[in-house]
């Protein structure tokens, strides 16, 4: 729900569960076990500290839920978590031992040993045949080519991926670059990772060289799994080159293993990508030719298991660190009781491995030997009924995707017709794609990365669930592999509604002096009161920075700041506004202002930058940059589309600048940092507020006028 919509007009409940549906959610048979007769009571008993119960509710279901679950530990923990910060290792810098404890540094399922990667595909391949040689993933290329992958053969794929990396020197510890297409072998890479202890460091795919070189050079990966490329609205896109590019930028990479993804290893290939000899070898020559027999490695609960990155509003991207047991526990509950995965379902949620939601589709679903459906290209390739059309064909159960997504599929006009098929009605617009694809088989819809609109939510709840889908909205992100706040499928919604807390997370609205006015039905700043075990344990450039960027607006007591304005109705139902910092959010995906204006800065007409976002109605956000040009540069459309296309060169297209606008100067205080409040404020007409610490207050008239 964006910023402007109101709670009064999303007032209505709009989706009731059937009563035969409810009761035969995953999450009604949990509530049924354990004795609790309503979602309210739920809510409580795992988030709250209750009289008469010895465990706090957080404790007791984050220690019940791994048995419930049947999460496999070589060795069984001691204790479910443990907040003195008694076993944090020595200060980097200082050599003494840290004394920080607290929600903060909260250490999970300590003295448990465990490994993602035996309970997501070893124990399944490891069984009887009828488990072994079900499907793991199911994937469709771009072009239409489709593979199905068993549990047996990805078992034997992610072993040969581990021996192969530690014949090139991988250890536990260590960390392993992808910056791969979306293709099936993306998932033996990732389980081979974690099979030797090894940091998974998933790149998305769609990302400039700057960008990818930031996260190879902060991450320091000595091997980097890359493809030649993929195909994107029918054309190839050449991966490799960027990735050549990115290595020379960053640095730190001996090995480059590359997956022949359009044929440019074979004699007679139309492609020619770069190569070195010294550094890139053939993904079949490399892998395939490995022993596929591997002993899996117990670890710690506490092994960082994957290093995401999510960009802060200042300063290079956050590296955000997972643990083993921290991303299987939660990534499991999830799936299983938000999405209500059962033993035949096919779930596909629209994401690149390169972005949360692709290892936690992953890890999620095949904890419960279940089966992914992969997609390589374009939603809207070769027409824009392509994701309804693979709905229908391979019967899938679960489908997530943005809002973004969404608001771009219901644009799309009448069908174009031959003279061999009826017109359109005329009435249909944008539900005409959806005709002729029966979309019976789905049971839960999903979506994540931005607020709704009322519209869109309704669309897609009406025309793609046939009103009787729920939709999960979840919002939690990258920090957590998980979510803050998810509905249960059994529960009532109203458009646009997150539901609310996630089970075993303890979620609260507070104001600036971090009083809760959640009851109040007030808006407010949306905060964490107490760990999880997928929290990220630190950032990877220390914990000075974790504790500032997270911990450092409320510290008495310590809530986790999320950034999010959020709302609770009198109904109980809750709502986000949109972000309370100044991250940009476009079509759900993360960039800093830094990075862009960085990007602007780079050019050699451009002196000063400023980047802002802006509503969008199909992005939800988009990127508006200012820039102040060097003497002897003129402002022309030719610059404008250069600096636009420089953006989308180094970070991505979808960070393109929607509008280059040229001023002189920027609003700044007397110490000269620039007002990045007063721009935005000034492009969306809003109240600009306190001004006094303008140092050149002329400079607003210019923005005002800037075109």
């Amino acid at each position: 729900m964006s910023g402007s919509t109101a709670l009064e007009d999303v007032d209505e409940i709009v989706h009731e569960p059937d009563p035969e549906f409810a009761e035969s959610t995953n999450i009604a048979a949990f509530m049924r076990e354990y004795g609790i007769d309503d979602y309210e009571e739920l809510i409580e008993r795992t988030t709250t500290d209750l009289e008469g119960v010895e465990a706090s509710g957080i404790e007791w279901f984050w220690d019940e839920v791994v048995d419930y679950l049947d999460i496999e530990f070589y060795e069984a923990y001691d204790e479910v978590r443990d907040d003195s910060g008694a076993r944090r290792a020595p200060d980097d810098a200082s050599g003494e031992t840290a004394s920080r404890g607290g929600p903060q540094f909260t250490d999970w399922y300590v003295g448990g040993k465990l490994n993602v990667a035996h309970n997501v595909v070893d124990r399944h391949a490891e069984v009887d045949d009828e488990r072994r040689n079900t499907v793991a993933t199911i994937w469709e290329g771009e072009d239409g080519e489709v593979r199905e992958v068993t549990y047996h053969e990805l078992h034997r794929q992610a072993n040969q991926v581990a021996n192969a990396l530690e014949a090139r020197g991988i250890e536990t510890g260590d960390t392993v670059g992808l910056y791969m297409p979306m293709v099936p072998e993306v998932v033996s890479i990732l389980y081979g990772c974690l099979k030797v202890g090894a940091i998974a460091v998933p790149i998305f795919s769609g990302f400039g060289v700057d960008a990818a070189a930031t996260r190879i050079e902060d991450s320091e990966c000595s091997v980097l799994f890359t493809g030649d490329g993929f195909y994107r609205r029918g054309d190839p896109v050449f991966l490799k080159s960027a990735a050549d590019e990115a290595v020379e930028q960053a640095g730190h990479v001996e090995h480059t293993i590359v997956y022949d993804r359009l044929g440019s290893s074979t004699p007679r290939s139309e492609h020619e990508i770069p190569w070195d000899d010294g550094r890139d070898e053939w993904w079949a020559e490399a892998v395939e030719t490995a022993d596929d027999e591997y002993e899996t490695k117990s670890l710690d609960s506490s092994q960082e298991s994957l290093l995401l990155y999510s960009s802060g509003t200042t300063g290079k991207p956050k590296g955000i660190v997972h643990t083993h047991a921290g991303v299987q526990v939660q990534c499991a509950k999830e799936v299983y009781f938000g999405m209500d995965l059962k033993p035949a379902d096919r779930f596909f949620w629209v994401s690149d491995i390169g972005w949360m939601m692709g290892p936690w589709t992953l890890i999620g679903t095949h904890t419960f030997g279940g089966t992914v459906f992969m997609y390589e290209g374009a939603p809207d390739h070769p027409q824009p009924d392509r994701f309804w059309e693979m709905i229908d064909r391979h019967e899938l159960t679960q489908f997530g995707i943005s809002p973004t997504a969404i608001r771009a599929l219901r644009k799309h006009g009448e069908r174009q017709t031959t003279s061999d098929e009826p017109s359109g009605s005329g009435g249909a617009g944008d539900d005409e794609w959806l005709e002729g694809h029966d979309l019976s088989s789905l049971r839960i819809l999903g979506s994540t990365g931005e607020p709704w609109d009322p519209e869109s939510w309704r669309w897609f709840y009406e025309r793609v669930g046939n009103g009787e889908c729920p939709i999960v909205n979840i919002s939690g992100g990258t920090e957590i592999c998980g979510c803050f706040l998810m509905p249960m499928p059994n529960q009532p919604l109203k458009p646009c509604t997150l539901g609310g807390p996630g089970l075993g997370m303890d979620i609260d609205i507070v104001d600036q002096n971090g009083n809760s006015v959640k009851e109040d039905h007030e808006r407010g700043y949306l905060v964490a009161r107490d760990s999880c075990p997928s929290m990220t344990k630190s950032l990877w450039s220390g914990d000075e920075r974790y504790l500032n960027e997270y911990w450092s607006t409320f510290e008495d007591p310590p809530l986790w700041d999320h950034g999010d304005w959020a709302q609770k109705d009198e109904d109980g139902f809750w709502f986000l506004h949109g972000r309370a910092d100044d991250v940009l959010n476009v079509a759900g995906r993360k960039v800093g202002p830094a990075e862009v204006e960085g990007a602007l800065i780079d050019h050699e007409a451009v002196n000063q930058a400023a980047a802002i976002g802006a509503p969008d109605d199909t992005t939800g956000t988009a990127v508006v940059t200012y820039v102040v040009l060097e003497d002897g540069y003129e402002e022309s459309e030719d610059l404008r589309e250069e600096l636009r296309a420089q953006v989308g060169e180094e970070l991505g297209k979808p960070f393109r600048p929607r509008e280059v606008l040229f001023v002189d100067e920027f609003p700044k205080t007397q110490s000269g940092k620039i007002i990045r409040r007063a721009i935005e404020a000034t492009y969306t007409g809003e109240d600009l507020g306190d001004m006094s610490s303008i140092e050149n207050p002329e400079a607003l008239e210019e923005l005002a006028e800037a075109r």
